[in-house]
């Protein structure tokens, strides 16, 4: 897998199951952020207020990183709904994921060991069913060259998945530029050898 590229749910995803008359909800989204997913996490339980639970887990970088996690049993008991979430966010294959299982009681305790195969049994099966998108480490770099360059520097943009943001034609042409971080180097040489040299490139940090 590409270091500066992962996937990621590409939208919003919900999936229902129901265990011994309880019933599961398991909603997935993105989440870049500790605070995206602190707002993920109040905007489904807000709309599952009447829930009996509303437990949580999310897992933001790369797919398997444990560096900015979260979870809570939301009054399960102990580690049988957000621990079990965490380890199945851990394993999907996804970053930047957070997700919800709403839980409303039939009326019949399923038990500790029944409690986490149902929490992990519905985000197992909402993570099965949500599309993915992926992640690119983007960076932002202003280019100023001469006018007879240009028609060559666009075509050295689409080999560097490249795209043209604001342009300024002045005395000179300025070009801003997003493009996958990876690239960078390889545009600036490439820019260099085609205008032997003469183009300034400024290269300034931008990631999403």
């Amino acid at each position: 897998m590409d270091d500066e590229r992962y996937p990621i749910p590409a939208a919003d995803h919900r999936s229902e199951s129901v265990v011994q008359r309880s019933r599961f909800i398991a909603t997935v989204g993105e989440a870049a952020t500790v605070e995206e997913a602190a707002r993920f996490v109040r905007r489904i339980s807000a709309e599952f207020a009447d829930a009996t639970h509303n437990c949580w887990a999310y897992a933001i970088g790369r797919p398997g990183s444990t560096d900015r996690v979260g979870m809570s049993d939301d009054g399960e008991p102990h580690g049988t709904a957000g621990r079990p979430m965490l380890t199945v966010l851990l394993h999907s294959g996804l970053g930047d994921v957070a997700a919800v299982v709403t839980r409303y009681f039939g009326g019949t305790k399923l038990g500790t060991g029944g409690l986490v195969r149902a929490y992990s049994g519905a985000l197992q099966l909402a993570l099965e069913q949500t599309r993915r998108a992926e992640r690119v480490d983007l960076a932002d770099i202003v280019a100023v060259f001469a006018y007879p360059h240009l028609t060559q520097i666009r075509l050295l943009l689409a080999e560097c998945e490249a795209e043209e943001t604001a342009q300024e034609f002045g005395s000179d042409v300025t070009l801003a530029i997003r493009l996958p971080r990876s690239r960078v180097e390889s545009l600036r040489g490439a820019i260099a050898d085609v205008t032997r040299g003469m183009a300034v490139v400024d290269v300034a940090g931008r990631e999403r």
